[in-house]
C-alpha cells in the first residue's frame, strides 16, 4: 500500500501561517490600550470600552495592517522592476513629495485651529497623496519615462533630495508645520481612522489585482531587459503601468501614516525563499508579511513606553535597520 505523497508547498504553508498571524495580531491589537489590557469581548456590556475598541483601536489595527500591505507590495514590486533586492518604495520620490505637499499646506493654507480637527486630517491626508503622486511624475519627467531603470533610479535620488530640502526649509520657517511634520516623519498610526482604512483598502483592492496579473511580466525582467523583448513584452508600457502601481500604493501609505521605514524593504526578503521563483506567490506573501510586519510593530509601539507610545516609523527604523545590517553582514559572508 502506497503512502500518501500530497504535500504542501511552502508558499501555501506560509500563507497560512501570515494569515493567522494576522489574525492573533488583530485580537491583541483590539485589546492593548493605554490603560492597559482589556479584552474586545467585553466591549459588549461596556458602552465606553465599545467607543475605544470600535472608534480608536479597530481602525488603528486595520490600518496598521493596511499601511504594511501596501509598502510590502511596492517594495516587492520596487524589487523586481529594478532587479535589486535592496530596493524599496521611497526610491521614486513618493515620501519627500508627500513630505513637502504636507509641508506647504500646513505652512500657507490651513489655520492653526484646523489641524488637529478631522476636516484637517483629511485635508492633509488628500494633499500628502497628491504630493507623493508629484514626486514620482517629476521622477518620471527627469528620466524622461520609465524605459530605462538607471535613470529612474538617479531621477528619485535627485528628487527625493530636492524636495527634502525645500520640505526642511518650511519646517523651520513655520512653527506648526514643525510640529506637525514631526509626526509625520517619524511615522504614526495613532491616527488612523476608517476613512482612512476605507482609501487604503480601495487602493490595495485596485493595486494587487494589477500587479498579480503583471507577475510574469516582473518573472521576464527578472531574466533580462532582452529576454522580456525577445518574448514581446512592451517594456515601456509595463514599466510605466508598475511604476503606476508603486507610486500609488505608496503614495496612498505615505499619506495615511507618514514616514514608516524599512516595511516594504524587509518584507519581501522574510518571504522570498519561500516564495520560489516566481514574483506571483512573491507579490502577495509580501503583502501580508507587510501587514504582518506593522501590525506587530504598532502592538509593539504601544508596550515599549506604556502608558506612552513610541512612533511606530522610529521601531521599524531601528528593526529594519538591524535586519538590514545582518542580512549584508551575511551576504559579505
Amino acid at each position: 500500500m502506497r503512502g500518501d505523497t500530497t504535500r504542501v508547498s511552502p508558499a501555501r504553508m506560509t500563507l497560512a501561517g501570515l494569515i493567522l498571524a494576522l489574525v492573533l495580531l488583530g485580537l491583541v491589537g483590539l485589546s492593548i490600550g493605554s490603560s492597559g489590557w482589556q479584552s474586545p469581548w467585553e466591549a459588549s456590556t461596556n458602552v465606553g470600552l465599545s467607543q475605544i475598541v470600535w472608534e480608536i483601536r479597530a481602525p488603528r489595527t486595520l490600518g496598521a495592517m493596511l499601511v504594511g500591505a501596501l509598502l510590502g507590495l511596492g517594495g516587492a514590486v520596487a524589487q523586481g522592476l529594478f532587479r535589486n533586492p535592496l530596493a524599496e518604495p521611497y526610491l521614486l520620490g513618493s515620501s519627500s513629495g508627500a513630505a513637502l505637499g504636507m509641508a506647504l499646506m500646513l505652512s500657507f493654507g490651513m489655520p492653526d485651529a484646523l489641524i488637529s480637527s478631522t476636516v484637517g486630517r483629511m485635508g492633509l491626508t488628500g494633499v500628502a497623496f497628491v504630493g507623493a503622486v508629484s514626486g514620482v511624475s517629476l521622477t518620471l519627467m527627469l528620466a524622461r519615462g520609465a524605459a530605462h531603470t538607471m535613470r529612474l533610479l538617479l531621477g528619485g535620488v535627485v528628487v527625493g533630495v530636492v524636495l527634502g530640502a525645500l520640505t526642511q526649509l518650511l519646517m523651520v520657517w513655520s512653527a506648526p508645520a514643525w510640529r506637525i511634520m514631526q509626526a509625520f516623519m517619524l511615522g504614526h498610526t495613532a491616527l488612523l481612522s476608517w476613512q482612512a482604512c476605507g482609501v487604503m483598502a480601495a487602493v490595495l483592492c485596485l493595486t494587487l489585482p494589477v500587479t498579480m496579473a503583471l507577475s510574469r511580466v516582473l518573472d521576464a525582467l527578472s531574466l533580462g531587459e532582452d529576454v522580456a523583448r525577445t518574448l514581446g513584452i512592451p517594456l515601456g508600457l509595463t514599466r510605466a503601468v508598475l511604476v503606476g502601481v508603486l507610486a500609488l500604493s505608496t503614495g496612498a501609505a505615505v499619506a495615511q501614516a507618514g514616514l514608516v521605514a524599512f516595511v516594504g524593504l524587509v518584507a519581501p526578503h522574510l518571504v522570498r525563499s519561500r516564495a520560489g521563483a516566481r514574483h506571483g506567490a512573491l507579490l502577495s506573501l509580501s503583502t501580508l508579511m507587510g501587514a504582518v510586519l506593522l501590525a506587530a510593530a504598532d502592538v509593539l509601539s504601544r508596550l515599549v513606553l506604556a502608558p506612552q507610545e513610541l512612533p511606530v516609523g522610529v521601531l521599524t527604523a531601528v528593526l529594519g535597520g538591524t535586519y538590514l545590517l545582518w542580512l549584508l553582514h551575511r551576504r559579505r559572508a
